[in-house]
């Protein structure tokens, strides 16, 4: 792969970059409760040499009822002081999935106007697969500023979607697997609806990762989309369960040179229990 610090890095680039003054590692991992992980006791134990802990549920916006909401503007630029993540950093995120949450945190930093801030392809298991140091020891922290530039471009709410569901001038992408997208499958949430917002087309975001958890080269990730029947012509919506694996679409729309995407930060947490929108089943038409 072709690293990129504004999207995707290697391991090998890290390891070449880790003692650099100016960069700072997060570690994001979250897993769905039947995972049966406790990540920040996995971060405590093992985590990249510097890394930081990014905790995706408590950096939330907590005045929401759906799960793990973009945070407010001021508690994320408090959390970062506090983590010393700041203006003029380089950022790398990575997770304990290989690539899941990650994508998510990189989002989140481009919604605040952060630029330089790059996914680890293939996460915490290819580094340490390659026998990468890690260790358990919580990092030297010193507060750093951040400035932020909201960038409400980057994400749509219900009435948005709702909108561009209806007027077919956005091409609406769901990252979940297919038999939850048909309807097929029960949601892993209580209380949700089956199906898929109409119009929406299926990627699942698996199809977009290499057996190590790395990402597919853009080129085939183009083809991936295309076979999907998005038409790369047009602005994209990424949606998924809760907003988290939407980001690696979008993570891979970025990657190849597609700049007009938005991600539902509700996704179907909220369009699933929301009883005045409609919802489709089978495959998209």
């Amino acid at each position: 792969m072709s690293d990129d610090p504004k999207t995707l890095v290697s391991t090998t680039w890290l390891a070449d970059h880790l003692k650099d003054p100016d960069l700072r590692v997060l570690d994001a991992s979250w897993y769905l409760p039947d995972a049966g992980r406790d990540p920040r006791a996995e971060y405590d134990a093992t985590h990249i040499p510097g890394a930081r802990f990014f905790d995706i549920e408590e950096i939330s916006d907590h005045r929401s009822d759906l799960p793990h909401m973009a945070p407010p503007v001021e508690k994320f630029m408090s959390r970062m002081r506090a983590m010393g993540v700041g203006d003029g950093h380089q950022v790398v995120i990575y997770d304990g999935s290989g690539l899941l949450s990650a994508a998510r945190v990189w989002w989140l930093f481009r919604r605040m106007g952060q630029e330089n801030v790059a996914v680890l392809d293939g996460g915490l298991p290819k580094w340490q697969a390659e026998g990468r140091p890690v260790e358990d020891m919580p990092p030297v922290i010193r507060d750093r500023h951040m400035t932020v530039r909201l960038q409400n471009h980057l994400v749509r709410d219900v009435t948005q979607v709702s909108a561009a569901s209806k007027l077919g001038d956005h091409v609406i992408v769901d990252a979940r697997g297919a038999t939850r997208f048909r309807g097929d499958a029960p949601e892993p949430r209580a209380g949700l609806r089956a199906g898929h917002i109409p119009g929406a087309r299926n990627l699942p975001y698996t199809l977009l990762l290499n057996d190590d958890r790395t990402m597919k080269d853009p080129a085939t990730c183009r083809d991936l989309f295309q076979a999907a029947g998005v038409d790369l012509t047009k602005p994209i919506i990424t949606s998924c369960g809760s907003g988290v694996t939407a980001a690696i679409l979008a993570l891979a729309l970025e990657r190849l040179g597609h700049r007009q995407w938005s991600l539902y930060d509700g996704s179907w947490a909220e369009w699933g229990m929301f009883p005045t929108v409609p919802v489709a089943t089978g495959d998209a038409c």
